[in-house]
């Protein structure tokens, strides 16, 4: 099977929309505080279904439904650690699954999702990163996850949503030698981190870990990605990374959405001449949204036939291990 990495020096690559919008579409009960974790224990087959609708949507990459998943939270069920790692394994083996019955093997990937610390509060703190917590203690945190995420040997690794610079530090760092490619996509508020961190600064940390072979934001306004990635452009010439929400507004001390959608597809054409290279939608993107992103990004490719703008390292996880004397 062509690697991911490959894929993406060839052109830009389709991801899925928001699972969990697509898990309650379904009829599926999100509402409490281990969102579609819950549904992880409770009815994986649902999960699998989802991947299988964005795939045949035009969908090229499956996010996992690892993104809330914690060992506090799911300790709180009464669940172990090993229990846990079993439950991360498991979300990749059902994007997997879901892309074999898709007929897709040797077309499409797997992204496991790795959210941030305030993903698993359910608090909303994953839009203001103030968590109080060192980089050493966030390393520490995210560890466990990303080491049992990489034993399921997943495409690559989506580390999403990311919404200050301190935990991307965090993140990069523990992302040095463990073997697997990440994506790492920030969430930003007028031009900035959500924490208010420089966006420069935060793309530049990522880049420097040879690991993250794409940078970029999700999980944002569609008018806030051209901005952006120009900012990540001016930094690294890694290929980047474009995922907004449908233009909604998310209220977290109601858990509920407000507001009307913006159709993404109509942008994709400045995002991938940006150098947008994985291109979907994240919450409140449907599989029809994602359709008409699809038939967007195949449009660029028949402008461009190339559809490459920026170079990367032939094997970055070589690379990786390289730095770490490995």
């Amino acid at each position: 099977m062509p690697s991911l990495v490959g894929a993406l020096a060839a052109g830009p690559v389709v991801l899925d929309g928001g699972l969990g919008t697509l898990l309650e579409a379904r009829g599926n009960d999100l509402s409490s505080s281990l969102w579609s974790a819950q549904l992880l224990l409770d009815r994986p087959a649902e999960i699998r279904a989802a991947h299988e609708e964005f795939f045949a949507a035009g969908a090229r990459i499956a996010i996992t439904a690892s993104y809330q998943v914690g060992y506090e939270a799911l300790e709180a069920e009464g669940l172990d650690p090993r229990a846990v790692d079993l439950l991360l394994i498991r979300s990749v083996q059902l994007a997997r699954a879901a892309r074999d019955a898709a007929g897709l093997d040797g077309r499409a990937w797997v992204a496991a999702s790795v959210g941030p610390y305030g993903a698993t509060l359910a608090d909303g703190s994953e839009y203001t990163g103030d968590y109080g917590l060192t980089v050493d203690e966030l390393r520490a945190w995210h560890r466990p996850r990303l080491r049992a995420l990489a034993a399921a040997r997943p495409d690559i690794l989506a580390i999403e949503t990311i919404p200050s610079l301190l935990e991307v530090q965090a993140i990069a760092a523990e992302l040095r030698g463990l073997g697997v490619p990440a994506w790492l996509s920030v969430t930003i508020a007028d031009g900035r981190m959500r924490s208010g961190d420089d966006l420069a600064a935060t793309f530049a940390a990522a880049a420097a870990a040879a690991e993250i072979v794409a940078v970029g934001v999700n999980c944002c306004d569609a008018d806030e990605v051209a901005p952006a990635l120009a900012v990540a452009h001016a930094v690294t010439d890694r290929p980047l990374v474009a995922y907004p929400n449908s233009g909604e507004l998310w209220d977290a001390e109601h858990r509920s959405w407000s507001g009307t959608g913006t159709p993404l597809a109509s942008h994709v054409g400045e995002w991938v001449a940006a150098g947008a290279r994985l291109v979907g939608g994240c919450c409140r993107v449907g599989p029809s949204q994602i359709a008409d992103v699809a038939a967007a990004v195949a449009a660029t490719a028949e402008t461009d036939p190339r559809g490459r703008h920026h170079a990367m390292p032939a094997d970055p996880v070589r690379e990786a291990r390289e730095e770490a004397g490995g």
